[in-house]
C-alpha cells in the first residue's frame, strides 16, 4: 500500500502564502482539536442498529475549554443549504460563538447536541437559570454510504471522548472522527485541515482551516489546479459509486486577525472559493456550510461595564486574508484526501483512496512549469498594469501605522490623500494672467 502524506508532500503548488507550524487549525493559538472514531464490524449487509459502523465525531475548542464564559467574534456562510449546522442561526444573529463546535453524520446531530449540551451544563451549573440556555454548534454530513447511519451509533461517551482528546499541535486526518465515513470525488476523504501564517507586512496573522469533506464526484476532482480526476474517473469507470447522496462539507476557520462579525462572514464566503478550486459547483443536494471565530477579541459573559471595546481589522485589509483562506481550504480538502485509507461498509461498498502514485505523475510533468514561477509571499497581488506598493517585500519589524494607504475606494472612503490637491483658480489669478498676457 501507497505510504500517504499530506498534500504538500507531493510538491503541489499550493499557494504564496506559507503554512503554519503544524499546517493545521491549531496553529491559532488556543484552538484545539479532538476525535472520537468508531469502526465497529466487518464489510457487509447492512443490519439497521448493529453495522457495519463507520462514524465518529470531531471537537474544535475555539479557546481550549472556556468559550462559555469568554465568548468569541463569530461568522457563518452558507453557499448552499442541504446540510445542517444547529446553533448557526444564534452564532449569525449575535455575531458570537460560545459552545464548541462539533462535526458529525447528519443521524447524530441531536444525540451531539444532547451530549455537548450536557457537557456543558455540568461545567457550568448557572445554564439556564443563572445564564442563558445554550444552543449548541453541530455540524453534519452524510455518511450512509459506508456506515449505519440509522443506528445511530454515536453517543454522548463517543462526545466526551473527542473533547477529552481535543489538544494542539498536529491533527490527525483523513479517516478519523466525523471523517471516519465520509467521501470526496469518489474518493475515501474525510477530516483535513490547513493554515496559513502571513507575513509581518500583512499583519503576520495566523489562519486556518478544518474541513469534513465528503462532497463531489470524481471528474470534477481538480488537485493543484490540475485535471486529475478527469483522467481518473476512466481509469476507474467501472468501481461502482454512490449515486443517490450528494454529499456535503463542513468548513471551519479560525484566525487570530481582530475580526467582527460582518467580516469573519465575508472570510467564510471565500472559503466557498477554495471548495470550489477542488471540484465543487454546490450541488442540488449538497450542503457547504462555513462557520468561523476569530480569537483576537474575548467578549465576556460577565462584566459590569456599558461598553465593551474591541480591536478590528480595517476592511480594506482583509484582502491578503481572503487570499490565505481560499489556499488554506483547497489544502484542507486535499489533505483530507491524501491522508484517507481505502475502506469498505455497508452492503460491501468500497471506497478506494486517491492514488498519490497518479498525482504524482502529473505534479511531475507540470514541475518545471512552476520551478519557474515565483510566489512571494510578501508580494501581493495587483491588477494588470499596476506596480504592487513599494514596501510590498519588507521583512523588517512592521508598525500598522506605517502602512501606506489602499488604493480600494469603498464604502470606507477613498484614501487621504489620493493625489496632489491644486487650488482652483479664482478671480485673483486670472487677474494677474490678464496682467502677464498684457
Amino acid at each position: 500500500m501507497t505510504t500517504r502524506v499530506r498534500a504538500r508532500e507531493l510538491g503541489l503548488p499550493l499557494g504564496r502564502f506559507k503554512p503554519g507550524r503544524d499546517n493545521a487549525i491549531t496553529d491559532v493559538e488556543g484552538v484545539l482539536v479532538g476525535h472520537s472514531t468508531i469502526i465497529r464490524g466487518e464489510p457487509g449487509p447492512l443490519r439497521p442498529g448493529h453495522g457495519p459502523v463507520r462514524t465518529g465525531v470531531t471537537a474544535i475548542l475555539p479557546n481550549e475549554s472556556n468559550i462559555f464564559m469568554d465568548r468569541l467574534a463569530g461568522g457563518a456562510f452558507v453557499l448552499n443549504g442541504a446540510g445542517e449546522v444547529s446553533g448557526l442561526t444564534q452564532v449569525v444573529e449575535w455575531g458570537l460563538l460560545e459552545t464548541p463546535i462539533l462535526l458529525t453524520n447528519t443521524m447524530s446531530v441531536g444525540a451531539v447536541s444532547d451530549a455537548v449540551a450536557q457537557h456543558m451544563v455540568e461545567q457550568y451549573p448557572g445554564i439556564g437559570s443563572e445564564h442563558d440556555v445554550i444552543i449548541p454548534v453541530v455540524g453534519e454530513c452524510d455518511d450512509s454510504y459506508l456506515n449505519d447511519i440509522a443506528g445511530r451509533h454515536v453517543t454522548e461517551a463517543h462526545v466526551r471522548e473527542a473533547i477529552a482528546n481535543a489538544r494542539s499541535g498536529p491533527v490527525p486526518e483523513g479517516c478519523v472522527g466525523g471523517g471516519t465515513g465520509m467521501i470526496t470525488c469518489d474518493f475515501k476523504a474525510g477530516i483535513g485541515t490547513s493554515s496559513r501564517k502571513l507575513p509581518q507586512v500583512f499583519g503576520g496573522y495566523t489562519l486556518g482551516v478544518l474541513v469534513m469533506s465528503n462532497f463531489g464526484k470524481m471528474h470534477n476532482l481538480r488537485v493543484a489546479g490540475l485535471p486529475v480526476g478527469e483522467v481518473l474517473a476512466e481509469k476507474f469507470k467501472h468501481l461502482p459509486r454512490r449515486q443517490f447522496s450528494y454529499g456535503s462539507i463542513i468548513a471551519v476557520v479560525a484566525t487570530d486577525a481582530p475580526l467582527l462579525p460582518h467580516q469573519l462572514t465575508r472570510l467564510c464566503k471565500r472559503v466557498a472559493l477554495g471548495i470550489g478550486r477542488v471540484g465543487s459547483y454546490a450541488a442540488h443536494g449538497s450542503g457547504e456550510i462555513i462557520v468561523g471565530f476569530s480569537t483576537a477579541n474575548v467578549v465576556p459573559r460577565r462584566t459590569r461595564k456599558m461598553v465593551y471595546k474591541m480591536k478590528l481589522l480595517l476592511d480594506q485589509r482583509l484582502d491578503p486574508l481572503y487570499e490565505a483562506v481560499m489556499e488554506a481550504t483547497e489544502e484542507a480538502i486535499l489533505n483530507s484526501l491524501c491522508m484517507a485509507t481505502p475502506m469498505a461498509g455497508v452492503d460491501g461498498h468500497e471506497v478506494p483512496a486517491l492514488p498519490l502514485d497518479e498525482v504524482r505523475r502529473f505534479v511531475d510533468a507540470t514541475r518545471p512549469i512552476f520551478a519557474s514561477v515565483n510566489k512571494s509571499p510578501n508580494e501581493p497581488a495587483s491588477p494588470p498594469g499596476r506596480e504592487p506598493p513599494a514596501d510590498a517585500d519588507l521583512q523588517v519589524e512592521f508598525d500598522l501605522k506605517l502602512a501606506r494607504p489602499t488604493d480600494v475606494r469603498s464604502a470606507e472612503g477613498i484614501p487621504y490623500p489620493t493625489r496632489s490637491v491644486v487650488p482652483a483658480p479664482g478671480p485673483e489669478d486670472d487677474a494677474e494672467d490678464g496682467d502677464d498676457d498684457g
